[in-house]
């Protein structure tokens, strides 16, 4: 090819791209990020005794991943990775928050949000956030606007619980100021010791008439069930477990109707399927499974709230949507619902070996869809390997961002795996545990770094830690359920990923 020809060929890719970029390049992006939802939940997972027709109906508009991975078996570091770009074991408080942490991504700390929302996009937290709030753990004034809240994060607004269901304060946040805040019962919330006067689950067990503990989880008592940490007050403010889905799923709603002009994104983190689980009566006493298999069939509905608007608004087709959970799948997490009691068959990790909070398989692995119909080639299947920590970077370059110098310092540019034009995704996966506990994975093989900790989860000894004193390795393309452990016979393969991982963990790679 002569150089000019080689000129013309170059002008034309570029106008491409600028194409590309002018019709397509400025989706709305709707992440839905459900809870402790496992990667065998789903019916389009394989998931028995309950239907996601909603769910599944996304799936077969986009593409169904098989291999995508939350970066750590818990809430907190999982969403920390999500919305920094940053390993969370690289920062320290980024363990599972109480409910009254103080901000653990600073203000000052470039997010998601932002990249959105310095491309123009109006942005939106809504559901859980489990990330503290204002400025310092255990000092907020709930009854009075918080100094730091999502909003500081690039987020223009935010509906949001403070962190989980079963811990308190058991009222929604919404720009940083309890909604339907009640001036007749004033808000004192402490992880430290209970208020004079205020009944404890451990103490007035006849209080519990929605749901009782089976472990922990018995301190305030809220709509009926004992939650984490003490808190009086709340009045009309104070949330029933049965309606928060619907008020998410209102708020979400609102949000999209206040921004159908322009391009959105929005971070719809649900509550479901997260402990305790007690869903509207629309759904409790549905299913064979129990609450759990309930609270998954209202998570379904949800979904089904979201797309079903942004049809009716003709913004479908032009609307990013990924879903997916922030890690693995627990079973009884302290409550008293019968969740593996009525199991039958059904499989919550797809056959994966341990559970939330494990280092084994099936406290990382999750579902993972990823749907655009005006771009993405619908009814895929993907075992690209993919782990949420470059969704940063991946919608920086959807957007031709200019990120600052020093931002997302662990996100990778995956795109084009996102959209499934790339069929083998990341080289490796980094997996953290709930005590720290480091694994990298790649499509064949995985390591376990050794750790004191014990066998089972401290709160959940039935749950299998992954913790070994001794390293682990495990051949996943012959042993997908981590039985045996081969490193005697692949020393030099365990020694290979090892010093990969240390090279992570040095900021090498």
């Amino acid at each position: 090819m002569d150089r000019q020809k080689l000129l013309c060929s170059i002008a034309l890719l570029g106008c491409g791209a600028a194409l590309w970029a002018q019709n397509t390049a400025r989706p709305n992006v709707l992440l839905i990020y459900a809870d402790d939802l496992g990667n065998g939940d789903l019916e389009c997972y394989d998931a028995k005794n309950v239907k996601t027709p909603n769910v599944n109906a996304l799936a077969q508009d986009g593409i169904l991943f098989t291999n995508a991975h939350a970066v750590a078996a818990t809430s907190t570091p999982s969403r920390y990775s999500l919305l920094t770009g940053e390993y969370a074991w690289r920062k320290k408080g980024t363990d599972v928050a109480a409910g009254n942490a103080g901000m653990i991504i600073k203000p000052g700390q470039y997010t998601l949000a932002d990249v959105f929302k310095n491309s123009g996009y109006a942005t939106a937290a809504i559901g859980k956030w489990h990330l503290g709030l204002g400025a310092e753990s255990g000092k907020q004034d709930w009854n009075a606007p918080l100094p730091t809240h999502p909003g500081d994060l690039g987020f223009d607004y935010s509906y949001i619980m403070a962190a989980t269901g079963d811990r308190v304060p058991c009222v929604f946040i919404e720009n940083g100021m309890v909604a339907n805040y009640d001036p007749s019962a004033p808000i004192e919330v402490s992880y430290a010791k209970p208020f004079p006067g205020e009944p404890l689950g451990k103490d007035h067990p006849e209080l519990l008439y929605n749901l009782k503990p089976s472990h922990g989880h018995d301190q305030a008592i809220v709509n009926g069930i004992s939650r984490i940490g003490y808190m009086k007050g709340g009045g009309k403010a104070l949330w029933k477990d049965e309606n928060i889905a619907d008020s998410i799923a209102a708020h979400a709603l609102e949000f999209i109707d206040k921004n159908k002009d322009k391009p959105f994104f929005m971070y719809l983190a649900t509550n479901d399927v997260h402990v305790p689980r007690f869903p509207h009566e629309r759904f409790r006493g549905k299913n064979p499974m129990g609450l759990r298999g309930d609270a998954i069939a209202q998570f379904d509905w949800t979904v089904g709230q979201v797309i079903d608007y942004l049809k009716k608004n003709g913004l479908y087709e032009n609307t990013l949507i990924i879903l997916s959970s922030d890690n693995g799948p627990v079973l009884d997490d302290g409550y008293a619902d019968q969740a593996a009691e009525l199991l039958d068959g059904h499989s919550p990790t797809r056959g994966l070996r341990g559970n939330k909070y494990s280092a084994f398989e099936g406290g990382t692995r999750i579902p993972f869809i990823v749907s655009w119909p005006q771009h993405i080639r619908k009814g895929k299947t993907s075992d690209a390997l993919f782990s949420q920590i470059d969704l940063f970077r991946s919608f920086g370059e959807l957007l031709q961002a200019r990120l600052p110098k020093g931002s997302a310092p662990d996100s990778k540019n995956h795109l084009t795996t996102l959209l499934g034009d790339d069929a083998q995704g990341r080289d490796y996966v980094i997996e953290q545990s709930y005590n720290h506990t480091l694994s990298i994975r790649d499509k064949e093989w995985k390591y376990i770094e050794p750790s004191d900790g014990p066998a089972g989860v401290p709160w959940v000894p039935v749950i299998e830690s992954g913790n070994s004193k001794e390293p682990q390795l495990y051949h996943l393309s012959k042993d997908r359920e981590e039985k045996k452990n081969v490193i005697d016979e692949n020393g030099q393969k365990a020694q290979e990923l090892k010093a990969k991982l240390q090279a992570v963990r040095e900021g090498r790679m």
